[in-house]
């Protein structure tokens, strides 16, 4: 009876560290499967990868991850723009940014965390359309070169991917 007891804990330990690798491995697969249908499949690998919880997520948690990479571009986007428009000669394209990246933040965001939680990805899909076109007017909106490109293509690129990947939800 004695040495049942540390042969059965060592083939718990076997069937536990097992389906670890399995869980890991499969969402490995899911997110590689994911990128694969998104526009940028380098950029998508790195922001996933990149991001905790990603590897126990099924595709709508892809997406809200993807949500807050689109959030975390958007707010840079918005401190560069207050760190240099005190001394711009663009301060109303400048400002024309403020507004567009508060809207992403204030409405767009919240619109695609909530679509996602509530199961109604439709909605999750037209605020991460919505962000890439207010960071693509933002860069529009400047005559000559942006100080903002880097950022707009950043905001751009997670929002495009974002909503690829939450179209696989509809």
């Amino acid at each position: 009876m004695s040495m049942i007891k540390p042969f059965i804990l060592i083939l718990c330990t076997i069937v536990v560290v097992t389906q670890g690798k399995t869980v890991t491995t499969n969402n490995a697969n899911l997110i590689q499967q994911t990128c694969r249908k998104t526009p940028n499949y380098g950029l998508c690998i790195q922001y996933l990868n990149g991001s905790p919880g990603s590897s126990t997520a099924d595709v709508n948690g892809l997406a809200q991850i993807m949500v807050n990479v689109i959030k975390t571009k958007a707010s840079i986007a918005l401190n560069k723009i207050h760190q240099i428009i005190g001394r711009s000669a663009q301060k109303v394209a400048l400002n024309s940014c403020v507004d567009k990246y508060n809207a992403v933040l204030v409405a767009d965001i919240p619109q695609a965390i909530q679509a996602l939680q509530r199961g109604n990805p439709k909605f999750a899909e037209d605020g991460a359309n919505d962000a890439a076109v207010e960071a693509n007017s933002c860069e529009n909106g400047f005559s000559g070169k942006s100080p903002l490109t880097a950022e707009n293509r950043a905001t751009q690129d997670a929002a495009a991917i974002t909503a690829a990947i939450v179209r696989l939800l509809l």
